[in-house]
């Protein structure tokens, strides 16, 4: 049986650890911000408990790379990356939901790097995040629902009886009659719509304070861009005469003065951009109808472009680092 260091990492764990320094890193610059800012007494808590989580973790992976003699990642740090006593940026609202964002995204994170972790104190730390994190996940929901801020997902009637595909015209849906859509359509659908639509209040937020030119060209290119996928998305549910979620623009204020330095919101936009491929590549997998198939192929095609553009902003001013590789040999 394996015994903790007396097997080395492999390059998922070492690779899995390191991303989530660098999130960790990232999300307590931003936490610590909104803490600063809130003013909701309900939500004040949750802010708190997701702030000691992200730091609980930097503190815990740090003392795995000491032990492991594996060079600390730089990340994120407050004295850098943000300006806690900045001027508010962001509603109460917006916070409140960003949680439940990044819950759901962290959620989905540790679940693969659980899945291939295999050393016992590495499963064993990812598997307590996952706990960790569901339960507070949870309270998110909650206190969503309580202030009337959760927009559930569409509802469907229940089948009279069970019934099998008997046509090839369901695969279609370019020419003809397009059949409705289906469950696993919808959902999708629905939560890239929602995504985009928080990524448009995140994306306005940052373009306001960025420093650089070239920076605040660029998120307000991810503005328009998120703006028309909401369209699309949109569109293609109220054809079926189906609800659509809210968009989260008045959730910014007016601010233009330094909250958040450009390397952190340049991280934080091209790492939503790589959740967005993810996403929409697992969408395309399970949305049957061809037509929403190919708008997904679109637009993961405009997205991987601009992410390529951010990467090249990052690359250019030395704020993307390196990740862990393999021997040059």
């Amino acid at each position: 049986m394996e015994k903790g260091n007396q097997v080395k990492l492999t390059s998922a764990e070492i690779t899995a650890l390191w991303t989530s320094y660098i999130n960790d890193s990232a999300i307590s610059c931003k936490l610590t911000y909104f803490l600063a800012k809130v003013e909701d007494e309900e939500i004040r808590p949750l802010m708190q408990k997701a702030l000691e989580i992200a730091q609980g973790n930097v503190t815990t992976l740090t003392e795995i790379f000491n032990k492991e003699n594996y060079p600390i990642p730089y990340g994120f740090k407050l004295n850098e990356d943000v300006d806690a006593p900045a001027p508010r940026l962001y509603s109460d609202s917006y916070m409140l939901d960003y949680l439940h964002q990044a819950s759901q995204i962290a959620l989905q994170g540790y679940s693969i790097n659980l899945s291939i972790s295999v050393r016992a104190d590495i499963y064993s730390y990812f598997n307590e995040c996952i706990s960790q994190l569901t339960s507070f996940m949870r309270e998110v929901k909650e206190l969503l629902l309580s202030k009337g801020l959760y927009i559930r997902s569409p509802y469907i009637p229940a089948p009279e009886d069970i019934d099998f595909v008997k046509r090839e015209s369901f695969l279609r849906g370019f020419f003809g009659d397009k059949r409705p859509l289906v469950g696993t359509e919808i959902t999708n659908l629905f939560v890239n719509f929602q995504r985009n639509a928080f990524g448009v209040a995140t994306l306005i937020g940052f373009s306001q304070v960025a420093q650089s030119k070239e920076v605040a060209e660029f998120l307000e290119r991810g503005v328009k861009i998120a703006k028309k996928q909401c369209e699309i998305f949109s569109s293609i549910l109220k054809e079926d005469n189906l609800p659509v979620s809210m968009a989260w623009d008045p959730g910014v204020t007016k601010s233009t003065a330094f909250t958040f330095s450009d390397k952190l919101m340049m991280f934080y936009t091209t790492s939503l951009i790589a959740l967005s491929i993810g996403f929409y590549g697992t969408s395309m997998a399970m949305s049957p109808r061809r037509d929403i198939s190919l708008h997904y192929v679109r637009l993961t095609a405009e997205i991987a472009t601009f992410a390529e553009d951010g990467a090249n902003i990052m690359i250019k001013h030395g704020w993307l680092e390196q990740p862990p590789m393999a021997p040059e040999r």
